[in-house]
């Protein structure tokens, strides 16, 4: 075998081993989501595999760029294979992913070009340590929950006792138009309540179950808040085996809701519909992009279809 081929084997090989390894740890036995799963390690197995490929050997600057990316392509297809994630989660980490491995990518060639090589070895496996110890320390360290609010407005024409009466419970809505919600985000599909007034119990109905939704706030017909105490999935994961991951279950939290009515000048009714979530997959910065995208997304299906069914 040509040894420069013999070279970017072992870079990916190595480096995907290091991942695989690595996210075991994050995902089943530190059991978090954080910056070193989802940061430093993509930035180490970039920096990695462009030492090792580029280890007494003379490779083109942009061919082992292109290296530290086909490294991470084949680390995300061993994560489908060995069941750690399915393909949404996936293409959701790609952008933070590519972002942080071309860094790594940088760092390595740096290194590769400055030091000539020299303490290769020795760098590699402390920069190997170096994630396990970060997702240890982050383990260690208590994550103060940061609660996020998502607020959609929408203007139907009707009055507010007339939407009250679809806000607190809904019928069947039609199976979603929307591309996310094809890819297996749940999605809500109608609403019933038991009880009425403080107290009373409802359950908005998704795709993957059911959110319990004892009333907190019956101010017919202004205001209807109400907590959350089960919920389902947030998704179905795209995969070959029937997979249900960690971050599926307490990592994103629904914390309460309401709906808000406002009468309006001309008659109408704006409706103003609001989540408050707690969020912990980091970081918050990039993955709540995704969560309120999503979350507005519901918010716009259930809005949309409360103005239907009131203006009736």
């Amino acid at each position: 075998m040509d040894e420069n081929i013999f070279k970017k084997l072992l870079s990916i090989v190595v480096t995907c081993m290091v991942g695989w390894v690595c996210t075991y740890l994050a995902v089943h036995v530190f059991s978090d989501y954080k910056f070193g799963l989802f940061v430093w390690l993509p930035i180490v197995m970039g920096a990695i595999s462009t030492m090792l490929y580029g280890y007494k050997n003379r490779v083109a600057k942009k061919k082992l760029a292109w290296n530290a990316q086909l490294t991470l392509l084949v680390y995300c297809i061993g994560l489908l294979i060995f069941a750690f994630e399915g393909v949404i989660c996936l293409f959701m980490a790609a952008p933070i992913g590519m972002i942080f491995t071309w860094l790594g990518f940088l760092i390595g060639y740096a290194y590769v070009n400055k030091w000539n090589n020299k303490g290769t070895s020795a760098v590699v496996i402390v920069l190997i340590l170096s994630v396990p110890s970060l997702m240890g320390f982050e383990h260690s360290v208590p994550q103060k929950d940061d609660i996020r609010s998502v607020v959609t407005t929408i203007e139907i024409d009707a009055s507010p006792e007339k939407v009250w009466q679809n806000v607190v419970r809904f019928p069947q809505l039609k199976e979603p138009s929307e591309l996310i919600f094809k890819t297996g985000i749940a999605y809500p599909i109608n609403a019933t309540i038991s009880g009425n007034g403080v107290g009373a119990v409802r359950h908005c109905n998704f795709s993957t179950g059911s959110f319990t939704e004892p009333i907190t706030v019956w101010d017919e017909p202004n205001l209807l808040r109400f907590s959350v105490s089960e919920q389902p999935e947030a998704m179905r994961e795209l995969s070959i085996y029937d997979i249900h991951p960690n971050h599926l279950h307490g990592y994103w939290v629904s914390q309460q809701g309401q709906f808000r009515l406002t009468r309006l000048a001309n008659r109408h009714t704006l409706l103003e519909g609001t989540t408050w979530y707690v969020n912990k997959i980091q970081p918050g910065v990039y993955w709540s992009l995704w969560s309120d995208y999503i979350v507005h997304t519901i918010h716009r299906r259930v809005l949309d279809h409360i103005k239907t069914q009131a203006e009736l």
